[in-house]
């Protein structure tokens, strides 16, 4: 282990079929408004999490959810686990602001989200 920190879980995305239904319903559960409100994208910010609904799971072609780990060096990260196991499915790249993103598979097939915020 070369002891590179995370953040923990600070962003999960949820794939909806119908946008406007999950986004009342998380509303009334999360008790605030969406930050971001599109036809693509609906974001809530609470309690230091964001929340993300993608309709039709969004580019990824997500099936369940998505769990987020915040690390400081998404590299430096990357290079960890893809050493102890896991496969890079998605690359890390930026998805505007200097945000970057990436998915790896677990051994059980299981996808992680890695975020780097600059």
């Amino acid at each position: 282990m070369t002891g590179s920190s995370n953040q923990g879980i600070k962003t999960v995305l949820h794939p909806v079929s119908d946008l406007a239904q999950a986004k009342a319903v998380y509303t009334a559960l999360l008790g605030v408004a969406p930050q971001t409100d599109g036809p693509y994208y609906v974001g809530f910010e609470v309690a230091g999490q964001h929340i993300g609904l993608l309709p039709g799971g969004g580019p990824q072609g997500l099936t369940s959810p998505l769990a987020y780990w915040h690390v400081p060096d998404i590299e430096a990260k990357l290079a960890e686990v893809t050493a102890a196991g896991a496969t890079v499915k998605e690359p890390a790249h930026d998805t505007g602001g200097g945000r970057l993103v990436a998915t790896v598979i677990d051994p059980d097939g299981n996808l992680l989200g890695l975020l780097q915020d600059r």
